[in-house]
């Protein structure tokens, strides 16, 4: 899979760019602020409908401008398919494939699959566990796309909640109103227990199939390691009992919302389900005898070291389905050290399309050399 040509129009910094790319490495070349990370964020814009930069849409069209629209021509298995998304900030968003509208923009995700290094790795080791969800549920929908249904519908109903929990908690207890609000929550239980299992399920499968590789992986980029040095375990807000079926975790959920009604009243909040969870990481210590977490505990080369593990090993999994991911090295090879440099590329070098942005050439591994673009005033020319 590769992308042979890029249009954008009133996307972030560009009124217009028209991109011919190709199979193999292509570099951006440009310093910072030249526009070099949007033409591949709006690559991996296509694949999952959101950036790896910002949370919402609005920072993607550029100033003055009402709409942003992302047109890539993408080649799979020899055949040409023309994906469109038309991003439209506080109104619905809009997708295209060959020219014919999509019901739902949604449909668009997957049929581009990235997977992005960049800078902002390191929180996934250093950061909130909710980066480390996103990183799980992002993964996820690239997978199966159908569960990005599921994530909004869950995101929804958790919202609704919260507000429920909010009304029924402020209410004099044993009003009417309170009564009502109580009579109301439990059909929300439902709905959150129902969405909540479903992406459960799939996050628990998820890990138990991206943990060999992320062992692998971290062998690869960090020296001296084994491939049972680092470790991820999915760590719930409850416990499960050891259930991991839909079923199974229905049950569990509404049990586990029944017994902290009062928590949950008390403080207007829902504190159990998916939104509650957290990856954890380790590494080992001591010989390989302890494991500890990797953050608090690793030092700023291990934390990088993990952090490219679990990319790396994104790549492998989506590689395993049968697809080769078009590879993103966003400003990453400034961020690494040497080793670390020449690993990456080393490792990557063998995909079918890698895209990689550098303030300058000498950032490029040289087992990166492929077709460079120069980006500057809001320009992109291709180097004879």
């Amino acid at each position: 899979m590769h992308v042979s040509h890029l249009t954008l129009h009133d996307f972030r910094s560009y009124a217009t760019a028209d991109v011919e790319l190709g199979p193999g490495v292509t570099a951006f070349i440009g310093r910072n602020g030249q526009g070099k990370t949007n033409l591949v964020e709006a690559v991996d814009y296509l694949s999952r409908l959101s950036s790896h930069r910002v949370a919402s849409d609005a920072p993607l069209v550029r100033a003055g401008a009402e709409q942003a629209i992302v047109r890539a021509a993408v080649v799979r298995d020899g055949r040409t398919a023309v994906l469109e998304v038309e991003i439209n900030p506080g109104r619905s968003n809009r997708a295209r494939i060959n020219r014919s509208p999509l019901p739902r923009a949604r449909e668009l995700i997957g049929l581009v699959r990235t997977v992005v290094f960049s800078p902002e790795d390191l929180t996934l080791v250093k950061g909130d566990p909710s980066d480390r969800r996103r990183f799980l549920d992002d993964l996820l929908v690239l997978r199966a796309p159908r569960l990005a249904g599921v994530r909004s519908d869950y995101d929804r109903v958790l919202k609704q909640r919260n507000s429920l929990l909010k009304t029924a908690g402020a209410a004099r207890r044993g009003s009417s109103s309170q009564e009502a609000a109580l009579a109301t929550l439990a059909v929300w239980d439902e709905h959150l227990a129902r969405n909540g299992a479903e992406l459960l399920a799939a996050r628990l499968d998820l890990v138990e199939r991206l943990a060999p590789y992320v062992g692998k992986a971290y062998a690869t980029v960090a020296r001296g390691a084994g491939r049972d040095d680092a470790a991820i375990e999915y760590r719930p807000s409850f416990d499960l009992g050891g259930v991991s079926d839909v079923a199974g975790l229905v049950e569990r959920l509404l049990a586990e919302l029944e017994r902290r009604r009062s928590d949950e009243l008390d403080r207007g909040l829902s504190l159990v389900g998916p939104h509650r969870d957290d990856l954890l990481l380790t590494l080992a210590h001591g010989g390989g005898v302890q494991k500890l977490p990797v953050k608090g505990y690793a030092s700023h080369g291990e934390s990088w070291s993990v952090a490219l593990a679990l990319r790396l090993a994104s790549y492998d999994l989506l590689r395993a389905d049968g697809d080769d991911p078009i590879l993103v090295l966003d400003d990453v090879f400034a961020e690494l050290d040497t080793e670390r440099r020449a690993q990456l590329a080393e490792l990557v070098a063998g995909a079918e399309q890698v895209l990689v942005t550098a303030a300058v050439g000498a950032d490029v591994p040289e087992a990166l050399a492929g077709a460079r673009f120069t980006v500057a005033g809001g320009e992109v020319r291709r180097d004879d």
